[in-house]
């Protein structure tokens, strides 16, 4: 009774406050919550003739299939090697980005350096494709254009599946690092200045006071952003992904991830059974790494995990 009341009376208490987050709860409830009733469609052999739960019930028919076929562990394979590669390289760099020019004396070459390498982060995927399409197309592209005036022979990109492992990677960095920078940027812009100034009293040298101050300072926004990153990590970056490769099937075997097939299925195939099932795997995945990785955080150190 005393719960009840308690909760009744914060509810009266603070009306207004839970006014304004009535919407941000409406939201939630109507774009994230309802929508998991499509998880029964994972389990069923979808029929277009039919209504929507009319369709023919078949259990774990359609995982089974995603297994047998070796398509679930090859997509699986694909996405997390990406992503590992993203969260990786792109947060050793971003640091690294970052205490460099927290490092430079000059502002105003600080800021316009910031802004360069923030710059590319609002270049649309469409875009990003464009660009990517002139650098390598066979027939007028850059590079073979180049390749040509040299007298050698030119090379068909898109017909060359290894070639877009690095490729993806390096676009991906062009686009993101400047914005995973500025937020270590950020971190390192609010530690005090008594610990460099003390350090320098005590003899310690520039590396000394990156190594000893600057990275132990960081390890707890690096943390965070790892979680969020490893909350996702199954997502991959779809529209990265998309725009690169479209539908050329001679690179789906190095760049196809769960994101791109469970699209590929509704818009190919209209297999929303095996779709679906894709995506309820990608997202249970994801759910079991965050939660195991943010609890193996809390038994080393509690300050550092999400909840």
């Amino acid at each position: 009774m005393n719960t009840r009341r308690g909760l009744f009376h914060e509810l009266i208490t603070n009306r207004i406050l839970f006014l304004m987050l009535l919407p941000t709860i409406l939201f939630f409830i109507i774009n994230s919550y309802l929508p998991m009733v499509g998880i029964y469609y994972a389990f069923t052999r979808f029929d277009y003739n039919t209504s929507l739960f009319n369709s023919e019930f078949v259990g774990l028919e359609n995982f089974k299939f995603l297994w047998q076929s070796g398509i679930l562990t090859k997509l699986t394979l694909n996405t997390i090697g990406y992503n590992v590669a993203f969260i990786g390289l792109g947060n050793v760099l971003a640091i690294a980005l970052a205490i460099l020019l927290s490092e430079l004396k000059s502002k105003w070459f600080k800021k316009l350096t910031q802004s360069i390498m923030f710059l590319p982060y609002f270049v649309s995927f469409v875009i990003l494709s464009v660009i990517v399409y002139n650098l390598f197309n066979y027939e007028s592209g850059f590079l073979n254009t180049l390749l040509k005036q040299l007298s050698i022979e030119p090379v068909d990109v898109y017909n060359t599946p290894w070639v877009w492992v690095p490729l993806i990677i390096l676009f991906y960095l062009w686009k993101n690092l400047g914005y995973s920078m500025v937020i270590y940027l950020a971190a390192i812009t609010g530690i005090s200045d008594e610990y460099y100034e003390a350090a320098k009293i005590d003899g310690a040298n520039i590396f000394q006071r990156i190594w000893y101050i600057t990275v132990p300072m960081l390890k707890t926004t690096f943390v965070v952003l790892l979680l969020f990153a490893l909350g996702s990590i199954m997502k991959g970056q779809f529209d990265l992904f998309y725009q690169l490769i479209g539908n050329n099937g001679v690179l789906y075997d190095t760049t196809d991830i769960l994101d791109t097939y469970v699209y590929r299925s509704l818009k190919v195939t209209f297999d929303i059974g095996m779709s679906t099932a894709a995506g309820l795997y990608q997202s249970l995945f994801g759910f079991i790494l965050i939660m195991t990785v943010n609890y193996i955080i809390r038994k080393i150190n509690d300050e550092y995990a999400l909840f």
